[in-house]
């Protein structure tokens, strides 16, 4: 028996790669670190897009141990923390992981920056306005 997705109509055409960016972000299922996407409203006088930020709790790290890409349209930050075996710990409640998260971007997504202040790398996006587009598709008659 064939599998129905959402996307197996034949209304959808090409949409095949959002279907498998879909089941890829449906396998995520790790909290960490905790995380915050605030809407920074659109500045409508000064014709400034909407912006978004992405708030990620990252205690401990520094900015060394953080990065931040682009890759297609998705949006990756990582963190590797480097062990210090020097330190001897009577009780270590704090550990020293690494974690990947990964957003997807809709088209036209665009990182502004990232900015790292009392544990908390924040992460702004805007959206800008899609030029709306008609095009006329000229019919050729054969004989």
């Amino acid at each position: 028996m064939s599998r129905m997705t959402p996307f197996a109509s034949p209304l959808l055409l090409g949409f095949d790669t959002m279907e498998k960016t879909l089941e890829r972000i449906s396998k995520t299922s790790d909290g960490y670190p905790p995380y915050n996407i605030e809407r920074m409203g659109a500045d409508r006088l000064s014709g400034e897009p909407e912006r978004l930020r992405i708030t990620l709790a990252v205690a401990g790290f520094s900015e060394d141990e953080l990065d931040v890409s682009t890759e297609e349209n998705q949006l990756l930050i990582r963190g590797r923390q480097v062990e210090q075996s020097e330190r001897d710990y009577l009780y270590r409640g704090i550990a020293a992981r690494q974690f990947q998260r990964v957003f997807v971007l809709a088209d036209g997504m665009q990182v502004l920056g990232a900015a790292l202040k009392n544990g908390l790398l924040s992460v702004d996006l805007i959206r800008p306005e899609p030029d709306r587009m008609v095009k006329k598709i000229n019919i050729s008659v054969s004989q």
